[in-house]
C-alpha cells in the first residue's frame, strides 16, 4: 500500500461512521466513550479528536480535568499510529512509552486535539518491520479552544516493535 495517498479504507469507515466509532469506544475505549470523545478529523495528514467542556469531564476548578485532556490527546496520535500498525504487512506491536503535558490555559470549551504526524508515524513503523529492531516515535499533539486559544501541548512516545 502507498500510505503516502492511501488511507486504510476499513479503518476510515469506522472512524468515519459516528454509530461504528461510538461502539467501538464502547467497547474498546470505554472511559472515551463516557468522557465523550469525538473524532473529528482522520485524513492523509493526521487526526483531531475533541473532548467536550461538561459535568463528566470537570473538574472542582471549572474546567476539563487533566485525565480527559490526556485522553483526547493520546487517542489522536493513537489512532495514527494504530492505522499504520493495521495497514503494515506484518504484526507489529505499538505501546506508549511516556509522555508528557504542558498546560497553557483553563480548558473550558469543546478543546480538539490534533496530530498531524501519519507519514512519520507509518516511516516508523515500516522501520521496525525492515530492521526488526524496536522504534521509538515523539508525537507532538496540540489542544485548541473553540476561540483558537493553544490550551495544551502533549508529547507522546511510542514504540513500535516488529513481532
Amino acid at each position: 500500500m502507498n500510505y503516502e495517498t492511501e488511507l486504510n479504507k476499513k479503518f476510515v469507515s469506522l472512524l468515519t461512521s459516528k454509530w461504528k466509532m461510538k461502539v467501538y469506544m464502547l467497547s474498546k475505549l470505554p472511559l472515551a466513550f463516557v468522557a465523550g470523545l469525538r473524532v473529528e478529523r482522520f485524513d492523509l495528514d493526521g487526526a483531531t479528536v475533541s473532548v467536550p467542556f461538561r459535568f463528566l469531564t470537570k473538574n472542582p476548578f471549572g474546567s476539563i480535568y487533566f485525565a480527559p485532556l490526556s485522553m483526547a490527546a493520546e487517542l489522536s496520535s493513537g489512532l495514527l499510529a494504530l492505522e499504520a500498525v493495521k495497514s503494515a504487512d506484518r504484526p507489529v506491536s505499538m505501546l506508549v512509552l511516556q509522555m508528557n503535558a504542558e498546560y497553557y490555559k483553563k480548558a473550558k470549551t469543546r478543546i480538539f486535539f490534533s496530530c498531524n504526524d501519519r507519514k512519520q508515524l507509518h516511516a516508523s513503523v515500516n522501520k521496525a518491520i525492515e530492521t526488526s529492531v524496536g522504534q521509538t516515535f515523539e508525537s507532538i499533539i496540540e489542544g485548541i479552544d473553540l476561540n483558537g486559544d493553544l490550551i495544551a501541548r502533549f508529547l507522546v512516545i511510542w514504540t513500535f516493535k516488529s513481532k
